[in-house]
């Protein structure tokens, strides 16, 4: 039993069921689909419909996604930090082609004391296998300071 706790910790994604959640993840949930819809205009609108914190939505905003299973693509977004390093962009790059994801969009900041950040869009088709990993894997590469998934469509 722990073997299976310790390849699970290892893992930095989870799929759960809705009733496992707790409710504040799920009013979370609900809040950030209010901002997307349109349907309030505000975070403090957002909050008050959903019944929760301001404090609980940003702990959880960036963690907490509804899972969309269809077969046709579905875009993620990631931001990083990343070493002002020639062709590190395109190992990263190479990381997305090896995945047989389609990048849509990519914005690199003017690298401040050699770290830039760049937000990058890509589409994730059925051939692309698990985003968790190759987000680890773009993790991995040596100059990757940080990369977080900062949206998800269905």
């Amino acid at each position: 039993m722990s073997e299976i706790f310790e390849e699970a910790d290892n893992k930095k994604y989870f799929v759960v069921s809705r009733k496992a959640l707790p409710e504040i993840l799920l009013k979370v949930v609900e809040a950030k689909r209010l901002l997307e819809s349109g349907r309030v205009q505000t975070v403090q609108e957002a909050i008050e419909r959903a019944g929760i914190s301001r404090s609980s939505f940003y702990k959880y905003q960036d963690d907490v996604f509804p899972y969309h299973n269809n077969t046709r693509g579905r875009a993620f977004t990631v931001v990083m930090q990343m070493d002002d390093r020639t062709g590190l962009l395109a190992e990263v790059m190479q990381v997305i082609a090896d995945f047989h994801a389609n990048v849509l969009t990519i914005h690199q900041s003017i690298p401040v004391n050699g770290i830039a950040s760049v937000t990058l869009s890509a589409d994730v088709l059925p051939a692309t296998g698990d985003v968790n990993q190759m987000v680890e894997e773009i993790e991995q590469l040596q100059g990757i300071h940080y990369v977080k998934i900062i949206a998800k469509e269905g």
